[in-house]
């Protein structure tokens, strides 16, 4: 027998693990879903918290948890809402379940639901409930503006004339309310459907069943929602009258005669038959069957088809357009008034009509009297010479201009002076370092202004830069300008980050010297970026882990982003609108940028939206969508510290007057805008055009005279680039653009900047080309936005595109352009000015002349009065000859066509210096002339070579003029050349 020790030891019993309960599995499966849904959020949580990072660092962090607040609170009404709604109809479900369920075909079905719910019934229905409630109530988040904008409310002072309801209503509560309303049907709907399943999988529904389908509890219950459905109808019917004031079917926006007398009595019996549908549901409780119900939905919807769409159409077509005119008199009337109101068009309030004294009388002696006018036509075209900007004052590939040169005025040789600018920007896609330490560390701004007078160029016909250089260079005997700080961290069209305040100091400007000057950033602007977390979250947002590990940054660094102008304004105030174009001014001895801001709204009674055809593509009015709009905000934006501030200058704009209850902390009144800014403003380019687009209809202001299209106005076609393009003239959509002049309006002797635009007679083949008239916006101090709208008579008076055809059917201006066009060279034709002077109307043009080579040179003005087309080197010189017949013209000068020249003095004044006239150089020996005779084809071919060669060099010094005359000795050598050969 063994032993107790002799005995193998019994082998350990096998460690069973200890189960989690099933309450912490469900917990443990929950946090993983959590971090999960965490980790995939992170980008976004970084963004939500870099967002109040910038915020807070402009001062408008109360702008930033307004707008949260708004949201959350509308998040949690909906959803609490949507869950209330839910939870309450299925926990009546649950009552309402029969105690008995009889055997059938779905009884299996029912049986495996309860079987696996068991006992946890209301924790079934608190679960649907929240899904349903989070997937119906959480987008009602995005109605935070409309929210908003219902609980401060501005009244407009003015009814609309078919409800006698103010315009605020409409703007500010219609939006909002008929959201609601929009919600709870879609709500009702899905509960409805839920609560019906409820009702299946507890039996109180059968479907296969030859005993009652539906128990009477249920259909109780189902009618109450049917009837809730069917009031909320009839409240959107009731809110759907309103809305006929933003009818299309007529001959104008609005209310027109079938909507008022059709449409509106037709939704008045749907309101009616959706109440007693209602009723019906009721009753049909007590009831037997679904015979109502089927009867009250039958009669709606025969109702809606027949009275909503069908009659309504047919009222239009057999009763109103026989006699339209008639009928809709009353109506296009409403809606010339409550346009006119919302583009600021009205007359007397707005705009001003005064009608132009034609005379055609244009002297010697009226010449003279508007001389201040002569001097300041503005010869510099933005679109051509950007290229010239480029070229000479870009300075280095890290630098760039904007894409459309900006103009301005500014005291130049002591006089107001319009002129051409930029601010040098820094150009990320031609960066000489292209590492993240040169994108970001490195090359972080760019540096000064520069301007031209518009009005001069150099004797090489070049701009005259008064400003520009690195570093920044201002000609003080010529210009009032004062700039401590040049550089430009914020821009047009500037993406991405800059890190500044790092251990690596910042690229300033390169020097002749081939080094580059340093700089350190000591502005406001940016977001500390120096703690490890900071890092972290805008690694994240920007998706670049150099920032958590660079060794640049410290406690001191700063990160700038949101650099683009447009961005960073509607990152702070997405509810305005902005213009196509901001412009650079200076102030306080800082670079700032000018952005014109927009209100706007689509529901303004019975205004007609708003034709934006010809706006540029970047400007936010180009998407339309609108029927009233104000520029009630100037936005200014500091290019060096990136501060914002936008200042009020419409207090009278019901919509920023809402704007400002709602952020107080983001507005400022426009009376604190700094007195050297003031001198800038101007009219903007983007609402000038749809004025002007509006007017051309809207200046008629008889109903029935609006009604027929003989009346109606056109903006001037856009002459063509070139004298040898007729293309431009023959599209309908291709109009002359808004320009700026500096000039003396009819009647005034004082100098005034001004934005333009001509007017044409409307066409259905846009072949009416005579001037009808011209509006102009005032931007003077004391008289700023006010519109003059002047009338010509009822004599013809040539528009743009005619005196642009007078100028491309000149002979001697054709064959002296001709010439300036040969050996690769290209001619093309600013922008064409229209200048009233007195009671004239003259046409000015500059001519460029641009090589493969080269870069384009002003060379030529052509001006056109009264059949009159003269071209010569300088303004002066073409007024001068349009008081000379052709044959007497200075040989500088072109001009054969035309009638004997108008007015009786015919003695030239003095001409002034501006533009500079190009030299013509001593004129250089050459081999022969054209008159000249060759006795071989060798000798002609010869001198043929040797003038072309001199041309070259003419035009290379800048005399065009001497170009022209050695191009036609050339000609003639190679013409003679031919003969011999062939003789």
């Amino acid at each position: 027998m063994r032993t107790p020790s002799d005995m193998p030891r019994p082998r350990p019993r096998p460690r069973q693990r200890r189960r989690l309960s099933k309450r912490a599995r469900i917990f443990a499966g929950v946090a993983v879903v959590v971090l999960f849904i965490l980790i995939l959020s992170l980008r976004g949580i970084a963004r939500f918290y870099t967002d109040y990072l910038w915020f807070d660092s402009l001062g408008y962090s109360s702008v930033w948890r307004e707008v949260l607040l708004a949201k959350i609170v509308l998040a949690l009404i909906f959803i609490a809402l949507m869950f209330v709604l839910l939870w309450a109809n299925l926990y009546i479900a649950d009552r309402l379940a029969p105690s008995f369920r009889p055997p059938g075909p779905e009884e299996e079905l029912v049986r495996k639901y309860h079987l696996a719910i068991g006992g946890r019934t209301g924790l079934v229905r608190l679960g649907v409930s929240a899904v349903f409630g989070l997937l119906v109530g959480v987008n009602a988040a995005s109605q935070w503006e409309e929210w908003l904008l219902f609980t401060n409310r501005v009244d407009f002072g003015v009814d609309d004339p078919q409800f006698g309801t103010d315009v605020g209503f409409y703007v500010f509560q219609l939006p909002f309310i008929t959201y609601v309303i929009g919600w709870l049907f879609t709500a009702f709907i899905v509960v409805l459907v839920i609560t019906a399943a409820a009702h299946y999988l507890n039996g109180g529904i059968r479907v296969n069943t030859t005993a009652q389908r539906v128990t009477p509890q249920v259909k109780g219950h189902i009618s109450v929602l049917l009837a809730v459905l069917a009031l909320i109808k009839a409240a959107d019917y009731w809110y759907d009258r309103y809305l006929l004031n933003f009818s299309d079917r007529g001959a104008v926006h609005g209310a027109t005669y079938t909507d008022v007398n059709a449409t509106l009595p037709a939704i008045q019996l749907l309101i009616l038959i959706s109440l007693g549908a209602a009723v019906m549901l009721v009753i049909n409780i007590w009831r037997r069957g679904w015979v109502l119900p089927v009867v009250a939905v039958g009669l709606w919807a025969f109702t809606a088809i027949i009275m909503g769409g069908i009659y309504p159409a047919v009222f239009q077509r057999f009763f109103v357009e026989p006699s339209e005119s008639s009928k809709e008199a009353e109506f296009i009337a409403r809606n010339i008034d409550f346009t006119r109101q919302a583009y600021g068009l009205v007359v007397g309030e707005d705009i001003t009509v005064e009608p132009f004294t034609f005379t055609n009388d244009l002297t010697q002696e009226t010449l003279a009297q508007y001389q201040d006018t002569v001097d300041n036509l503005r010869l510099l075209d933005p679109a051509i010479v950007s290229a010239t900007f480029e070229e000479l004052e870009a300075k280095r590939e890290m630098y760039r201009f904007a894409d459309d040169l900006d103009v301005d005025r500014y005291v130049v040789d002591g006089r107001t002076q319009q002129v051409v600018l930029a601010a040098r920007e820094l150009s990320l896609n031609t960066l000489p370092q292209t590492s993240w330490e040169g994108q970001h560390v490195s090359f972080t701004h760019g540096y000064g202004l520069v301007v031209a007078p518009a009005s001069e160029t150099t004797s090489a016909g070049r701009p005259d830069f008064v400003v520009g250089g690195l570093p920044i260079d201002v000609d003080e005997g010529r210009v009032e300008l004062t700039i401590d700080q040049p550089r430009v961290y914020v821009g047009e069209d500037l993406d991405g980050y800059a890190v500044v305040n790092t251990e690596r100091e910042e690229v300033d400007f390169p020097n002749d010297s081939g080094t580059n000057t340093t700089y350190t950033y000591d502005g406001d602007d940016g977001v500390r970026i120096g703690g490890f977390f900071r890092r972290v979250a805008f690694a994240l947002r920007f998706g670049d882990i150099n920032l958590v590990f660079s060794g640049f940054l410290n406690d001191d660094s700063r990160i700038i982003y949101q650099r683009d102008i447009r961005e960073r304004v509607r990152e702070l105030a997405p509810f305005l609108r902005l213009d196509a174009d901001p412009y650079p001014v200076v102030t306080d001895g800082h670079i700032s940028f000018v952005l014109d801001a927009y209100t706007s709204t689509s529901r303004y009674p019975y205004s007609q939206r708003a034709d934006v055809v010809d706006l540029p593509g970047r400007s936010d009015l180009d998407g339309g969508g609108f029927n009233y709009v104000r520029n009630s905000v100037k936005v200014v934006v500091d290019a060096y510290d990136g501060d914002v501030t936008l200042y009020v200058v419409d207090d009278d704009d019901p919509i920023i007057q809402a704007y400002r209850k709602i952020f107080p902390d983001l507005f400022t009144d426009g009376s604190q805008l700094p007195e050297d800014l003031r001198d800038h403003l101007r009219t903007p380019e983007d609402l000038f055009r749809v004025q002007t687009n509006m007017w051309a209809r809207y200046h008629i202001g008889n109903a029935q005279e609006f009604y027929e299209p003989a009346a109606r106005w056109a903006v001037a076609q856009k002459p063509p680039g070139s004298l040898d393009d007729d293309s431009s003239t023959g599209q309908r959509d291709d109009r002359i653009p808004p320009y700026f002049q500096l000039l003396q309006l009819p009647g005034s002797d004082d100098l005034e900047y001004v934005l333009m635009r001509p007017f044409v007679p409307d066409s259905t083949d846009d072949s009416r080309r005579q001037l009808t008239a011209f509006m102009v916006a005032r931007n003077e101090p004391g008289r700023f936005g006010e519109l003059v709208v002047y009338e010509m008579p009822g004599t013809t008076v040539d528009g743009p595109a005619i005196a642009a055809a007078n100028m491309q059917n000149d002979e001697d201006v054709a064959q002296r352009t001709t010439l300036l066009g040969q050996r690769g060279s290209t001619v093309r034709l600013g922008n064409m000015l229209l200048v009233p002077m007195g009671g004239s109307i003259l046409y000015v043009r500059p001519l460029y002349v641009e090589g493969d080579n080269t870069l384009p040179e002003l060379t030529n003005v052509i001006v056109a009065y009264d059949n009159e087309v003269r071209m010569c080197p300088t303004v002066d010189l073409a007024l001068e000859a349009l008081f000379v017949s052709a044959a007497d013209l200075d040989e500088d000068c072109a001009g054969a066509s035309g009638t004997e020249p108008s007015g009786e003095d015919t003695q030239a004044p003095e001409p002034t210096p501006t533009p500079a006239p190009s030299p013509t150089p001593a004129p250089t020996p050459t081999p022969s002339t054209g008159d000249d005779t060759f006795e071989t084809v060798e000798e002609a071919l010869a001198a043929a070579q040797d003038l072309f060669a001199q041309a070259d060099e003419a035009l290379a010094a800048g005399d065009p003029v001497r170009y022209a005359e050695l191009v036609l000795a050339a000609r003639a050598a190679v013409d003679q050349a031919s003969q011999l050969s062939g003789a």
